[in-house]
């Protein structure tokens, strides 16, 4: 019998035209892109259908335009297939804003409040960092323990050997076969990406990224994110999910509600969480979304895994059958 997680893409997955061919084809996508654009009193779907590029990118359009549209895909999955996520999965998971809209699809969070949450989430993150301190990086073929150990030869320490750091740079998202991100104070990054490269890592890259996400740099949107989850409604999710940043199963609210906090300046720990999943007896990985991003990381962590991706009609025809 094959066991089945649901899992939810992050931010970098979007692209301008996501969701046109879902809204075209299902009325329960339409409905669902209806919903957020009522709640966020923004147009939302026109951003996700037509662009420009460069607005939907915008890190507080970008979180919960991925959010609808994942949650898009599983209302369509629900009313042509009758294929439930609270059903269906044995776990859910998500990667960084991917947790949300995990939760809102195991009935932990209404649609209309993981969208507020994740506007409120995207402007908080956006405006942590002023522009031009903060920069990300990514590290090809090295492992975690080694980004750790470019990380503390990059970072700054306080002259008068106080533990706090002038220049912060840490691993973001340790993504699972020798994908590494890493974040923080731009020169500290850099410094990381060139010991990497005498360190003959494959490939070291700055990203084209609006701010320094998961790292301490973020500790003025996890304050503001402590406040917006602590009186929101959040009820206990109908299937597990497994959190970012403790690759472990939580259940439990006022859990979930300290683990979303920690997330914004935490490692996102997908290739844990991955490896987690399959340790619970799960074969089979179900991306709901935009991209294949997630997919393809599964297919690295866990090679001997049914990795699968549902953003379009045909892709929801083929998840389907599979189901």
């Amino acid at each position: 019998m094959t066991t089945t997680a649901f899992i939810f893409p992050g931010q970098g997955s979007q692209s301008v035209g996501m969701g046109r061919d879902l809204a075209a084809a299902f009325a329960g996508a339409r409905e669902v892109f209806g919903e957020v654009d009522e709640v966020l009193h923004q147009k939302l779907s026109k951003l996700m259908f037509e662009g420009p590029a460069e607005t939907l990118t915008l890190t507080e359009n970008a979180q919960p335009a991925l959010m609808a549209m994942s949650m898009a895909v599983v209302r369509v999955l629900d009313q042509e297939g009758g294929v439930r996520v609270s059903e269906r999965a044995a776990l859910v998971a998500g990667h960084s804003l991917g947790e949300y809209t995990a939760l809102a699809a195991a009935g932990a969070i209404t649609l209309a409040e993981v969208a507020r949450l994740l506007r409120r989430r995207g402007q908080a993150m956006q405006s942590a960092v002023a522009e031009g301190v903060g920069a990300m990086a990514a590290l090809l073929g090295v492992e975690m323990d080694k980004a750790e150990e470019i990380c503390a030869e990059a970072a700054v320490l306080r002259q008068d050997g106080e533990p706090d750091l002038l220049q912060v740079v840490q691993p973001a998202n340790d993504n699972g076969g020798g994908q590494v991100v890493i974040s923080g104070h731009r020169a500290a990054v850099e410094r990381a990406v060139e010991i990497a490269r005498a360190r003959g890592v494959k490939r070291a890259m700055l990203l084209p990224v609006s701010a320094p996400f998961h790292c301490a740099l973020m500790a003025p949107a996890a304050d503001a994110m402590a406040e917006a989850l602590q009186d929101a409604p959040i009820a206990r999710p109908l299937v597990p999910i497994v959190a970012n940043v403790t690759a472990a199963k939580v259940s439990e609210p006022d859990e979930i509600r300290r683990l979303l906090v920690a997330q914004v300046t935490g490692t996102v720990r997908w290739r844990e969480s991955v490896a987690a999943c399959t340790g619970m007896g799960v074969d089979r990985f179900v991306e709901l979304g935009a991209g294949r991003v997630l997919a393809g990381l599964v297919r690295r962590v866990a090679p001997d895994a049914q990795a699968l991706s549902a953003g379009t009609p045909a892709e929801i025809e083929i998840v389907l059958k599979a189901l």
